[in-house]
């Protein structure tokens, strides 16, 4: 219990620790930087977060993959499959890298005018932003094998310890010398030395004398046979979260776009921290089921739903009785009075979808990520529908009322997971040898 409850605890450390550093020194960069170029640095660690998740989106499938392996003694082929996902992330990562290079001009284009004299600052700020990616992508590895493991605290230590030395650059770094090249250029050098440090720590805990990427037939293919589902899932998410600000400032404009922008910033603590603190579970339940432990299996998944649903309901509540207040302090008064009406709209929305968080990890971790993709993917196209029914007549009550189709389609993924709980506990089946196990995980990929 109490390795869960660490694991649990460092989740939720790592979710809040990045944008509550940022929130922390962005008043020092606005003034030390000015304006356009603390945009600029905005826009490059846009970049690289949302570049990072779509090279990174295939982490899911290497814990699976890896957590099956550890559970049965397959270590040879644990380290196989480690070092393909390495080769695989190092390619995503590349290719992505490479594009968001060649593209760097242009979009320095669209952001600076070609006579000002930030189109320097700007273009290498970007371009760095693209090595940054890469590193991401390659340290994702590093920490999915380590949560495999059910290791969490020692890669998010590492992970954080980085990061927050980043912040401390972007905070000192401006005050010398107003550069946003400069702050990337120390953000890519203390990412590195980052990198460097979780290899050593996958090295020494798989016993390798040198983690080099390559291709295992069998690994590669279980790996993307599970990943691409992940990685659909991951890019469809990114999408989705930023399609419906965009929307709303192509259709309401920006006094619109920041009411509902704040809105769906409170309340996504509520899932965000949810899902951090529960993904635990992934690996854990993921081992059980390798071993065919069934009873194992069941009341973990329903110990987990009482936790998830207890955990929605206290942020929710929060959210309930305070939010108003807090939205008044953050934005102002203004704010308050557009916002206000809709918060409790999109709340729930994200309360719906929060709830799904349990049902979602224990259906990966028994395969059937199919289904999760499908759900995800489905919820994703209703709503983006809703969007374009609701948004014209009602504004932007409309497009909080679309957000909540999502929820509903999602928390469908209990359906099936009940049917096959209630599938296991008629039969006990023996355990599978770890040959089965590894048969089992290349047959999924087919």
């Amino acid at each position: 219990m109490r390795t869960h409850l660490s694991n649990a605890l460092y989740g939720v450390l790592d979710y809040v620790a990045w944008p509550a550093g940022m929130l922390a020194v962005a008043p020092i960069a606005v003034r030390a930087l000015g304006i356009d170029r603390y945009g600029i640095w905005m826009v490059a660690s846009s970049a690289v977060s949302a570049g990072a998740i779509v090279a990174s989106g295939m982490g899911d499938a290497n814990i699976r993959y890896v957590a099956m392996q550890r559970a049965v003694g397959n270590h040879d082929t644990l380290c196989h499959a480690v070092r393909s996902a390495m080769g695989i992330h190092l390619t995503l990562g590349s290719i992505l890298a490479l594009a968001g290079w060649l593209l760097a001009p242009a979009m320095t284009s669209r952001l600076i005018a070609a006579d000002s004299g930030l189109h320097a600052d700007c273009l290498w700020s970007l371009r760095i932003a693209c090595l940054l990616l890469l590193v991401r992508a390659l340290e994702s590895v590093c920490i999915s094998t380590q949560r495999a493991f059910e290791h969490y605290g020692a890669a998010i230590r590492i992970s954080i310890g980085g990061r927050t030395l980043s912040l401390a650059a972007a905070a000192i770094l401006p005050l010398l010398r107003p550069s946003v090249t400069n702050i990337l250029l120390a953000t890519a050098a203390i990412s590195i030395s980052s990198l460097w440090l979780q290899i050593a720590k996958i090295q020494k805990l798989l016993n390798l004398p040198l983690l080099t990427p390559r291709f295992d037939r069998d690994a590669t293919r279980a790996l993307l046979g599970f990943g691409k589902f992940t990685w659909i899932q991951a890019v469809s998410a990114l999408l989705v979260g930023q399609l419906d600000r965009l929307i709303t400032g192509a259709a309401l404009g920006a006094a619109a776009v920041s009411s509902y922008a704040m809105c769906v910033q409170l309340s996504q603590p509520v899932y965000g921290i949810t899902a951090a603190g529960l993904h635990f579970l992934f690996p854990h339940i993921t081992s059980q089921y390798a071993r065919n432990d069934a009873p194992r299996v069941r009341r973990t998944v329903l110990a987990a739903m009482a936790v998830n649903w207890a955990a929605v309901a206290v942020g929710a509540s929060i959210l309930v009785f305070f939010g108003h207040a807090i939205l008044r302090v953050w934005g102002g008064p203004a704010i308050a009075r557009t916002a206000g009406s809709i918060l409790p709209i999109v709340l729930c929305s994200t309360v719906l979808s929060a709830l799904g968080v349990a049902g979602s990890y224990a259906m990966l971790a028994m395969g059937r990520v199919r289904l999760v993709t499908f759900l995800n993917v489905a919820g994703a196209a209703a709503m983006i529908v809703a969007i374009f029914c609701l948004l014209p007549p009602y504004g932007i009550r409309g497009m909080a009322l679309a957000r909540l189709v999502y929820g509903p389609i999602a928390l469908g993924v209990y359906v099936p997971l009940f049917v096959q709980l209630l599938r296991s506990s008629r039969s006990q089946p023996s355990p599978k040898s770890s040959s089965e196990a590894h048969a089992a995980l290349v047959e999924e990929a087919q």
